[in-house]
Formats: C-alpha cells, sequence, structure tokens
C-alpha cells in the first residue's frame, strides 16, 4: 500500500502545527535517521543525551524530506515543518495513525528473557501461511515499534511485534498504539527489577499489555512460570498457557528430548499427539515454541505447517549463535544477560560438548556482568557460579566487577581455582586470552548488551582466519 496519510493527517495526529508545506501533500514514509531520507517522506527530530537531530532539519529537507517534525523553538526560515510539545510523542501519535490504516491481526509478545526468540519463532509458524511483518531484531522501545509499524504495507496479512521496556507505563503505551488482539508473555525475570523493585511489580509492568488488547483477544502465558500462573481467572481474557512442568497448562510439551544442535518434544492437540523439532539446542526454545504453536493454531495454520514452521526457526543477531570455528567452537550469546538466561546459555554449553563425543574438549564459559539487577545483582551472579559447577564447566573467565561474584562462588563449590580467570574489562582479557583457551575448546560467551562480549567473540573470530 502507498502511503495516504497527507501532512494534515500528521499535523491532526500529533496534535502540532504545520508551516511552510501543503497540507495535502502525500507523506510517503516517516523516518528519525537523517541518513535514511527518502523523496517525500518526513523526518521527526529526536533529541537525546548525546544527539539532536533538531541539527538535521535543514539537510533533511534538502535531501527530499516533505517536511520535518521539530519540538525546538529555534528558527527554521521557510523550511517546511510541523511544530509539536515533543518529538517522541509525536512519533508515537502518527505511528497510531499510521496503524490505523490496517485491518489485519496483531500479536504482541513481551517477557523477562525470550521475547525475541519467540517473536522470531512466532514468525516463522505465521510465515508458512500469511505475508507477515515482525519487529527488526529489537526494535521493541517508544522508536523501534513506531519505525515497525511504518514498515507496514498493503502486502502485510498479519504482523508480531516485540515489545520491550524498562519501567511502568511503557508497555501501556506500546500496547495502545499497537492495539494487538493476540498477546504473548514468556516469563518474568530479575531483569529491570533495579528500576522496578520486585518481579510483582515487573508482572505488573508486562501485563500492560493488556491495556491496549482487543475485547475479544487471547493472552498466552508460560504457565511453568508461577507469576504468571497466578494471574489464571484474574483478567477478562481468553488465557492459554504452555509448559513442560505444569501438567495443568493447556499446552504441555512430554517425551522432550534435547541434543547438542536439537530438540524434540510432543504435544497433544485436539486428542492426537504430533511431534515437533527444534534445530536449535535449548530448553528455553521449547518453550518459544509452545508459544508459537498455540499462535498458529489461534490463526487456523495447519499443524503440519507449525510443524515446519518451528523446523525452520533459527536464532538472530548475537543470541546463541554456535559457531564452529577452525579451532574452536563458539556459543555466542552477547545480547544480553539475565539469571535465567545465563543458565539456558550453560545448558547449551553442556549439550554441545555432550553431543562432540570428544573428551579432549574443554567447556569454557566466558561470563560477564548481568547488569540492571539491583539488590537482587550479588546473589544472582553467586547463583550463577553455582550453576558454572553444575554444568561441568572446565574453565572459568569473568569479565567485570560484579561477575568476580560468579568466580568466587564457583571456587566456594569446589571449583578448581587455577582454571578460574577474573578480569575486570575486555582489553584486559584480550591480552590473555589466547594464553587461557585452548585448541578445541567449546566456549560459550555471555553477559549484558552493556558489557560489549560480542569484541571478545570477534577477537576470537579474527584470529582464527
Amino acid at each position: 500500500m502507498e502511503w495516504c496519510l497527507t501532512l494534515g493527517d500528521i499535523e491532526k495526529a500529533c496534535k502540532g502545527e504545520l508551516f511552510n508545506a501543503d497540507c495535502d501533500d502525500i507523506v510517503k514514509n516517516v523516518v528519525t535517521d537523517s541518513r535514511k531520507i527518502t523523496e517525500g517522506c518526513i523526518f521527526v527530530a529526536l533529541k537525546g543525551e548525546n544527539f539532536d537531530g533538531h541539527r538535521f532539519v535543514r539537510q533533511s529537507v534538502d535531501s527530499g524530506a516533505v517536511c520535518c517534525v521539530v519540538d525546538s523553538d529555534d528558527d527554521f526560515g521557510s523550511l517546511p515543518i510541523i511544530r509539536v510539545q515533543n518529538t517522541y510523542t509525536a512519533l508515537k501519535d502518527i505511528a497510531k495513525r499510521y496503524r490505523a490504516e490496517f485491518d489485519i491481526p496483531f500479536v504482541a509478545v513481551t517477557g523477562s528473557v525470550g521475547k525475541t526468540s519467540t517473536k522470531e519463532m512466532i514468525y516463522s509458524v505465521l510465515s508458512q501461511e500469511y505475508t507477515a511483518l515482525k519487529t527488526n531484531g529489537n526494535f521493541n522501545n517508544e522508536i523501534g515499534v513506531p519505525l515497525t509499524l511504518f514498515r507496514l504495507s498493503s502486502d502485510d496479512e498479519i504482523a508480531v511485534l516485540e515489545m520491550g521496556m524498562s519501567g511502568f507505563g511503557e508497555i501501556s503505551e506500546l500496547s495502545k498504539m499497537v492495539l494487538p488482539e493476540t498477546a504473548v508473555i514468556t516469563n518474568i525475570g530479575l531483569s529491570h527489577i533495579e528500576h522496578l523493585g520486585s518481579q510483582e511489580n515487573i508482572l505488573k509492568a508486562k501485563l500492560e499489555i493488556l491495556d491496549g488488547l482487543s475485547s475479544d483477544g487471547s493472552l498466552i502465558l508460560n504457565g511453568d512460570d508461577e507469576f504468571l500462573y497466578s494471574v489464571s481467572g484474574d483478567v477478562p481474557y481468553d488465557t492459554i498457557y504452555y509448559g513442560m512442568k505444569n501438567p495443568k497448562c493447556d499446552l504441555f510439551a512430554t517425551n522432550v528430548k534435547q541434543y547438542s544442535d536439537s530438540s524434540t518434544f510432543d504435544v497433544k492437540i485436539d486428542a492426537e499427539t504430533y511431534n515437533f523439532e527444534i534445530k536449535v539446542a535449548g530448553e528455553h526454545h521449547i518453550y518459544n515454541a509452545l508459544a508459537a504453536i498455540i499462535t498458529g493454531i489461534q490463526y487456523n495454520i495447519s499443524i503440519d505447517k507449525i510443524i515446519d514452521g518451528i523446523r525452520e526457526f533459527m536464532p538472530v543477531g548475537m543470541r546463541q549463535n554456535i559457531m564452529d570455528l577452525e579451532r574452536y567452537i563458539l556459543i555466542k550469546d552477547c545480547y544480553n544477560a539475565s539469571p535465567a538466561s545465563m543458565k539456558s546459555g550453560l545448558e547449551v554449553l553442556m549439550r554441545e560438548y555432550d553431543g562432540k563425543h570428544d573428551r579432549k574438549r574443554r567447556k569454557v564459559a566466558i561470563l560477564a556482568d548481568m547488569l540492571e539487577l539491583g539488590d537482587y545483582s550479588v546473589q544472582s551472579h553467586i547463583d550463577v557460579g553455582k550453576l558454572a559447577v553444575k554444568y561441568g564447566v572446565d574453565c572459568l573467565i569473568t569479565v567485570g566487577k560484579m561477575a568476580e561474584n560468579i568466580a568466587f562462588s564457583a571456587i566456594s563449590e569446589g571449583f578448581d581455582k587455577n582454571n578460574v580467570f577474573v578480569f575486570y574489562d575486555n582489553g584486559s582479557l584480550k591480552e590473555r586470552l589466547f594464553d587461557i583457551i585452548k585448541e578445541g575448546d567449546i566456549i560459550l560467551i555471555k553477559g549484558s548488551r552493556g558489557m560489549k562480549l560480542e569484541e571478545i567473540a570477534d577477537f576470537i573470530e579474527e584470529n582464527c582466519k
């Protein structure tokens, strides 16, 4: 679908005032990056701590922008602008207006851990039957969700969008913008507990996804999560639970088998049992698949096509990508970290090792700080140290001040201190890394995004060429 909104529509949507442009001019796109200007688009000038889009207003018009949305009091002369109170709010208002042009179902996904992988799994299933739009990467915030909506076209038959948050009110705004008819919540963990104070508050913030859910919408929840299962009966929506441990779940995985590079499991649907295969390792991906199966059923996709969608799923970006290099096997999982995802990473390390049948290989874990855990931080890192022992890690490398608690905890649990190495920054680790790791090692690289452990993964990869 060609854009059908005019500058007048945009002006009204964001409650702004249009200057030096014709209100009947058609808008062809909306961008927030002046480097992505295309002919006939609108440039929304956002301002942050280290950038100010207002500096690029003239450049954007010269490059073809039909108008710029601004909230600065600067004199822009004869440039075409829409002046608003707040450009962030305007961006969301424009996105909401554009979304209203599409009468298609939207699936919204949130959760403390696994929302991106679950979104990708759901997309893989939906794509078997529909032309589907999805959130690219982790464009899941007040900027990313609007930019995803602006990618909608008449070809799209369904959309699956990821929603993230760091505090109260954020998911509520996104949900009211998207107006989903299906909402999926993966789990309630410790991510962002530093800001929200408790898991009960994290649950409350995640449940804001209901604020825009259609009155006849469905809520799909992880029934093995005690916080999410407690919601049962408390919300006015058709609520469907999935799980592997709670037999009261509506969709329950049985005969679960996990291998170094895949998993299989059975589920009973309408009294018939079906087998599913996921071609990546990790228990968490089984949960993702269960959410995707329910979503597929909700949208009348045949079981055979759902099976195909689950089988075709592959993780994206820096999330548990397994790289078989010349001298090492890397499990690159550098995007984010929480106690739950650290556990998943160590499980994958163990299964990757078990699948190689070569006892000369070592299991090496390079683990960095888990951020934004607040008062739970020290204990959470201590718990990860215990997990390193439980999963039989042979060599433990930690990066960061908080991560040293992982090292000390592992040693206190009996880990050989001669195989524990503590660093406080990536540069120091790089200096000694190749003195520590050995050819044939299977190496898990896992830490919060702010720790930039992809630098270590890239360093290893570059030195294997």
